[in-house]
C-alpha cells in the first residue's frame, strides 16, 4: 500500500567525486501541483532535464527546490622559480645599483616581482555523473516526506474521529427527538393561529411541514457519516490523496453550514460551531499531504 506523503520535507546528500566535493539538497513545501525548481552551477547545466525527469517520476505534488553546490577539493599547489626571469630583474637592477639610483635589492623584493614566482596551470576538470546520488537524495526526500505524511494522517483520524463524535451528538441530542420535535412544532402552530385568522386546516398542515422540513438535519448528518467513511477509506488507500481529501474538506464545510443553520435549538447550534471549528482543523491538515 503507497503511504501518505506530506509535501514537506528536506534531504541533503555530499561527497566528493573527481577531485571535486559537491552537496546536493533538496526541500519540499506545499504547492497546487509539482513545481521543480533547479539551481545548478555553471558547468552542470546538462543535469538539469535528468533532476526534472527523476522529481516528475517521483512525486506528484509540491514545490521541489534541487540545489547542487560543487568546489575544488584543496590541493597541495607547488611553486618554482623562473631564473631566467629573475636574472633579467637582477641584471637591470645592479646596472642601476653601480649608477647610485638605487639600493641593492631584498630576496623578498625580487620574488615579488611579476613573473618570477610561477604556479602550475589549473587543469580542467570534466562534471562528474551525480545520477546515483540524485537517486539517494530522492530516496531520502520521499523518507522525510512519508514520515511528515504519516504524522499528518494520525492527526487526521483523530479529527475524522471527532467529527464522528459531534455527528452522533447533534444525531442523539434531546431537541431531535420526537418529544421536543411534537412540543416544537405545537408552539409555532400555536403562534401561527394566534398571528391568523381564517388558517385551513389544510393550510395549517402545510407550514407544519414546512416547519418541520427545515428544521430537519437528517440529510446532512447522514452525509456527514457517508463523508467521514470516505476519508478513511482514503487514508487506508495511501499514495497522493490529499487533492481528495481537501475536496472532502470542503463537503464537511457545507453540511457543517448547513446544520448550524437548520439548527432548531441553541444547543444543536453549539454543537455544529464545534463540529465547524474540527473541520476546519481538518483542512489546514489535508492540504499539506500530497
Amino acid at each position: 500500500m503507497p503511504a501518505v506523503q506530506s509535501m514537506t520535507g528536506f534531504a541533503s546528500r555530499d561527497g566528493a567525486l573527481d577531485g571535486l566535493t559537491f552537496q546536493l539538497d533538496a526541500r519540499s513545501v506545499n504547492g497546487r501541483s509539482l513545481d521543480v525548481r533547479v539551481r545548478l552551477p555553471a558547468g552542470y547545466e546538462r543535469f538539469e532535464p535528468d533532476v526534472r525527469k527523476a522529481i516528475a517520476a517521483t512525486f506528484k505534488r509540491g514545490s521541489i527546490s534541487v540545489t547542487l553546490s560543487v568546489r575544488r577539493a584543496e590541493a597541495v599547489t607547488h611553486y618554482g622559480v623562473n631564473h631566467d626571469q629573475l636574472n633579467i630583474y637582477v641584471d637591470a637592477i645592479h646596472t642601476l645599483a653601480q649608477s647610485g639610483s638605487v639600493a641593492a635589492p631584498r630576496a623578498d623584493g625580487l620574488l615579488a616581482l611579476r613573473g618570477v614566482i610561477e604556479t602550475p596551470q589549473e587543469e580542467s576538470v570534466s562534471t562528474p555523473d551525480l545520477s546515483a546520488d540524485l537517486s539517494s537524495l530522492l530516496v531520502a526526500l520521499t523518507d522525510d516526506r512519508c514520515a511528515e505524511g504519516e504524522r499528518i494522517g494520525a492527526v487526521v483520524a483523530e479529527l475524522l474521529d471527532r467529527i464522528e463524535t459531534l455527528q452522533r451528538d447533534i444525531d442523539g441530542h434531546p431537541e431531535r427527538q420526537l418529544p421536543a420535535i411534537k412540543a416544537r412544532l405545537m408552539r409555532q402552530i400555536e403562534d401561527l393561529l394566534e398571528g391568523s385568522t381564517g388558517l385551513s386546516a389544510e393550510r395549517l398542515h402545510q407550514e407544519a411541514a414546512l416547519m418541520a422540513t427545515r428544521a430537519d438535519v437528517r440529510e446532512e448528518l447522514d452525509r456527514l457519516v457517508a463523508h467521514v467513511a470516505a476519508a478513511r477509506a482514503l487514508l487506508a488507500e495511501g499514495g497522493p490523496i490529499g487533492r481528495k481529501l481537501d475536496f472532502l474538506a470542503q463537503e464537511f464545510n457545507r453540511e457543517t453550514n448547513t446544520i448550524c443553520s437548520k439548527a432548531p435549538h441553541h444547543a444543536i447550534t453549539a454543537l455544529g460551531l464545534d463540529l465547524k471549528a474540527v473541520v476546519e482543523q481538518l483542512r489546514e491538515q489535508v492540504q499539506n499531504l500530497e
